[in-house]
């Protein structure tokens, strides 16, 4: 008797990137999405620019939504799994150390993934209660900023309210990133990275040694791991 698979044949050979149908999934929706937009995309257009029929992807993914969520998750995840991975360094690292390894990871996760995928931030449809579980996400990595900003201006005097700018300055990278450009961007997340610094009172001479030691922190970090 033949054994029975999940979803249908795929109708062309493989097109996009990834190592599970899942991921290519993924990868064309980003696409679309970010290019497209959310409501001009339908389930159907995604399966067609994968190569499989629309009942495979309903294997993976039962609604437009979990596929909105799961792209939005990549772009939280990984900067909460390297949280985990700072907090243990050693030797330990300065509150000034942290964020700034912080920022400077987070930007280049916004600025070098595939598809610009913190433009989706601005869609209407994610103030929908589906999606509570990324708001829930963003606002921990916020709250992260916030308590590594408080802890800088302890020695700064920088007032409280600034402790929100860090955060807000990193996913400038986002705008940054949709805007036509002839500048080459690679250096962007070191850059916001260092303001994130600057604007908590931070002197530009401690500067240089920040970026050798988030470089090294950032290094060190594999981002497969999120996979385990």
């Amino acid at each position: 008797m033949p054994v029975a698979r999940a979803g249908r044949p795929r109708l062309t050979t493989r097109r996009r990137p990834g190592a599970t149908a899942r991921e290519e999934i993924l990868d064309a929706a980003g696409e679309l999405f970010t290019t497209r937009g959310f409501a001009s995309t339908s389930t159907r257009t995604i399966a067609e620019a994968v190569g499989v029929r629309q009942a495979s992807l309903y294997h993976y993914f039962k609604t437009k939504d979990e596929i909105l969520s799961a792209l939005l998750d990549q772009t939280i995840a990984p900067t909460l799994s390297f949280i985990s991975r700072m907090l243990s360094a050693q030797p330990a690292l300065t509150p000034t150390e942290y964020l700034h390894a912080l920022a400077m990871f987070d930007g280049a996760q916004l600025l070098h993934s595939r598809w610009n995928l913190g433009a989706l931030y601005l869609l209407p449809e994610l103030r929908s209660a589906r999606l509570a579980s990324f708001w829930a996400d963003r606002e921990r990595l916020r709250s992260h900023y916030q308590g590594a900003s408080r802890a800088v201006i302890v020695a700064t005097g920088i007032p409280d309210a600034a402790t929100d700018l860090p955060f807000r300055l990193v996913e400038s990278v986002v705008n940054m990133r949709s805007k036509p450009t002839s500048s080459d961007l690679s250096s962007l997340p070191e850059l916001v990275a260092d303001a994130c610094i600057r604007v908590l009172g931070v002197s530009n001479s401690a500067i240089d040694e920040l970026r050798a030691r988030s470089r090294l922190a950032v290094d060190r970090f594999d981002p497969a791991q999120l996979a385990r």
